[in-house]
């Protein structure tokens, strides 16, 4: 460990007596703490308000992040929900997976166990503490969390309430450490070999690059998501316009919305009432030749541009998108594969072989028919909440929750057995 590391050891040995500590807490314990810990976030509402606001005050509004960092009254009644969900979730641990007795009389045994410290390195997302330490204490896991110093008094006021909870049930706090804001953490964390079990980064390309690169301890990778909508040439005019308006538009800065609307070229004179209810909401779009052509003179025109090949493969973060024209499902599904994150994907269509083929070849972590993006989440997906969306396909993939956070061992019972050959 590099002399960095060392300075922030205490935090890292903290939470490994934890995860020694918090073993055998009952079921029915867990779920008691986070029931408190929804009535005591709803309880302290108003204190939130007031440290994220000291946030808020140090950030650019025209900053994508600042949608992320911001607390509301209702955000916080929604976090509360969330982590009443987890809690009502069955336990993830100790599942027999499987089970075998041997020739040799030996009897198998393989159950799901917790992952052990889970490090989480994030963003201007104070959501991410609540929802995080409430997972990780369902699935008996301890985390440590690296919050950015852009939501530093959000993450204090949080760490503080999830303290005072455990405390009160007498439970080791440091089933949920929070490291220091300041960047020499992340450095810390990234050397944190036999203390940290695995890190998850959430948060920009820039900081999952970033993670991935220079971490020694080993990364599930939650991927940016540049994220397409392909309307097909049968595809209804009606449920497409809300799709595509909801994909982009319900929240523009998170990682499920909408980049990029593909669209069949027999479409393309609809385009103009396809968009229309962007154009409501102020999107600024970046189209093709076909695309631009469409809805020059249908669409506001200060909102209207002409797209670069920089616009495609964008995670914009914004109420802004990119619109491609296609000539078939071959040069749509060809596109995804260039530019495509593997976050999320949707076809519009009411072709039924057009949409099993879209589901059968895009490679992403979600892939949609008729719906919106926006969907992709792990509360959404009945996970309760989630710990990040995961890009790769080793160990978890798409909204990771309770299951994706345990591992397994084998459980061996003989009766004197010794190997011969």
């Amino acid at each position: 460990m590099t002399e960095t590391a060392a300075t922030y050891r205490n935090y890292f040995e903290d939470a490994l007596a934890a995860g020694r500590s918090i073993a055998g807490i009952s079921p029915e314990t867990i779920t008691a703490v986070l029931k408190d810990l929804a009535e005591a976030t709803i309880a302290r509402i108003d204190h939130l308000l007031t440290e994220n606001q000291k946030d808020l005050d140090r950030m650019d509004p025209s900053d994508p992040k600042y949608d992320r960092l911001k607390l509301t009254e209702v955000r916080v009644k929604d976090i509360a929900k969330d982590i009443l969900n987890v809690a009502g979730l069955p336990n993830p641990l100790g599942h027999v997976l499987s089970e075998k007795t041997m020739p040799n009389g030996l009897q198998i045994t393989k159950v799901s166990v917790p992952l052990g410290v889970v490090g989480v390195i994030y963003e201007a997302r104070p959501n991410v503490t609540f929802d995080v330490f409430a997972l990780c204490f369902k699935s008996g896991n301890v985390c440590v969390l690296k919050g950015g110093s852009d939501a530093e008094y959000s993450n204090n006021a949080i760490i503080t309430i999830i303290h005072e909870v455990l405390e009160r049930h007498g439970i080791n706090k440091n089933t949920a450490v929070l490291l220091p804001a300041e960047r020499e953490a992340t450095e810390a964390l990234f050397e944190a070999v036999g203390y940290i079990d695995v890190l998850i980064p959430r948060g920009s390309q820039q900081l999952i690059d970033r993670v991935r690169q220079q971490s020694k301890v080993p990364v599930i990778e939650t991927g940016a998501g540049i994220v397409h909508t392909y309307f097909d040439e049968t595809a209804d005019l009606r449920k497409g316009a809300e799709i595509i308006c909801n994909a982009k538009t319900r929240r523009v800065s998170v990682c499920n919305a909408l980049d990029c609307l593909i669209i069949h070229s027999l479409r393309i004179c609809e385009l103009p009432e396809l968009a229309r209810p962007l154009g409501e909401k102020h999107v600024e779009i970046y189209a093709d030749y076909p695309a631009f052509a469409a809805l020059q003179g249908h669409y506001p025109n200060e909102l209207l541009h002409k797209a670069k090949p920089e616009h495609f493969g964008t995670e914009f973060l914004s109420l802004k998108m990119a619109v491609k024209t296609v000539d078939d499902l071959q040069e749509a599904l060809d596109h995804i594969a260039q530019y495509s994150s593997k976050h999320s994907e949707a076809i519009i269509t009411e072709d039924a072989a057009a949409a099993a083929e879209f589901l059968n070849k895009v490679d992403a972590a979600a892939v949609y028919v008729n719906a919106s993006t926006a969907f992709t989440d792990g509360a959404q997906f009945g996970l309760g909440a989630e710990i990040g969306i995961s890009t790769q396909k080793l160990h978890a993939r798409g909204p990771m929750g309770l299951p994706e956070l345990t591992s397994y061992k084998w459980l061996i019972n003989g009766n004197g057995q010794v190997r011969n050959a």
